[in-house]
């Protein structure tokens, strides 16, 4: 038996990454590794939605439930940018 999990992916990743790439412009004092790191923050409060394809998971949601990841996305990545804005003053001083 052959095993292909290349199509399985974490939701969050994607729209993580597009919107970090989206609003680096907002940040131009942010290195690519800076970016990367809130990439990571920001994955890590969402929690892990494991799917083979987004439409797939998008379907089934309600309303409600797309809002509330709308939110949890947007939490996620402000959080994320002011914790690596943050620790990289604090590492200048």
């Amino acid at each position: 038996m052959e095993f292909n999990f290349e199509q399985v992916h974490n939701y969050y990743e994607r729209l993580v990454f597009e919107e970090v790439a989206r609003r680096s412009h907002s940040y131009p004092e942010f290195t690519s590794d800076m970016l990367a790191d809130v990439a990571c923050v920001a994955l890590n409060r969402l929690p892990a939605r494991y799917v083979r394809h987004d439409v797939d998971m998008m379907f089934y949601l309600t309303e409600q439930e797309r809002h509330a990841i709308e939110l949890s996305l947007e939490e996620g990545l402000q959080f994320a940018f002011r914790f690596v804005r943050d620790r990289a003053t604090k590492s200048r001083i």
